[in-house]
């Protein structure tokens, strides 16, 4: 699944780099305790968001059982739709990734390439060359309402689905959703 955010470097940024963790960046992230730790469907689901320019993409994705793939969907969606609305993000869940965000940046400057690409990624967004300094403050300085503002830009009724598998399992329960057209792709046409 995925859909557009705001570039890289946008003022709520942070904030949404922290709500994706929440919902599916991290191992303990929701949408990963609830495919894998508690359906059993999935060996892990994982969201990120991609550094651009311009609009840059949000995508969740998982390898599910076949059988389980439309309700899979419904159980993303449904993690998005609470973590925007009827659940949004606890203090308990910001201050876990906060500190999982903080306490591993030191890590990414174990070598001077490291430390070189990530000025070359504040040069290349525009984040000026103090963003090394500031970001860990930045992050702890975060809160909720960010976090739930952020939730706002992605648009449920926006996103675009990508299913893998074998089309005859899967297909009617995919149509019978009704959730946008549905094309078919197939790799083996020429």
């Amino acid at each position: 699944m995925g859909t557009l955010l705001p570039p890289t470097g946008a003022p709520n940024d942070i904030a949404l780099q922290l709500l994706n963790q929440v919902f599916g960046g991290t191992f303990t992230s929701r949408l990963n305790m609830n495919l894998r730790e508690d359906k059993h469907w999935s060996y892990g689901a994982r969201s990120l968001i991609r550094s651009a320019r311009g609009q840059r993409p949000f995508l969740a994705y998982s390898a599910v059982q076949a059988d389980q793939t439309v309700p899979a969907m419904h159980e993303i969606l449904a993690e998005l739709n609470a973590i925007r609305g009827q659940r949004p993000p606890t203090a308990a869940e910001l201050e876990k990734v906060v500190l999982n965000e903080t306490l591993k940046r030191p890590g990414r400057f174990e070598t001077n390439a490291a430390l070189a690409a990530e000025l070359a990624e504040a040069i290349r967004f525009d984040r000026g060359l103090d963003y090394i300094e500031t970001y860990a403050d930045a992050v702890r300085n975060t809160n909720l309402d960010e976090l739930q503002a952020a939730s706002t830009l992605i648009d449920p009724r926006r996103l675009v689905w990508v299913i893998v598998g074998d089309l005859a399992a899967i297909e009617a329960d995919i149509r019978a959703l009704e959730w946008g057209e549905v094309e078919v792709l197939d790799a083996t046409a020429p």
